[in-house]
């Protein structure tokens, strides 16, 4: 199955760009409630991901700063773990199946690697079960 039947749009996803403060990601995370986000380049093209534990480390191994300090560090001044790999929008549902079982998300990406949105973990998983034909339970 396509998997752009399962995209969460980039205009309905919470995102960062690489050249906001890590104040702004910080605020839009937890506005959002969320651990962890995609990060863009202005242009559009897919950067990485940045989770709460990144900026967290971020500032206590590269600067002592407070909240107001936070404004003038960018978020691509801060090393991430690890990124949540993309797919390109051709992939295949089953594809995803690896990325889902380390990654809340997946990225998706257009052939010229711009970030066109996101398939859920939760997307992934209902797909599955009720491609199994067990939905009785």
């Amino acid at each position: 199955m396509n998997i752009l039947f399962f995209l969460t749009p980039k205009s309905e996803v919470a995102y960062i760009y690489e050249d906001e403060t890590l104040r702004q990601a910080l605020e839009k995370m937890e506005y959002h409630k969320y651990a962890a986000v995609p990060v863009i380049s202005r242009r559009g093209k897919y950067v990485g991901t940045i989770t709460e534990g990144d900026m967290l480390w971020g500032i206590k191994n590269k600067f002592s700063l407070s909240l107001k300090e936070a404004e003038r560090v960018t978020v691509q001044a801060i090393d991430r773990r690890s990124d949540n790999r993309p797919v390109y929008a051709d992939s295949k549902m089953e594809d995803l199946i690896g990325k889902a079982l380390n990654q809340n998300f997946v990225p998706v990406v257009d052939d010229q690697k711009n970030f066109i949105g996101i398939i859920t973990r939760k997307d992934i998983i209902r797909y599955f079960y009720e491609k199994s034909g067990d939905t009785d339970r």
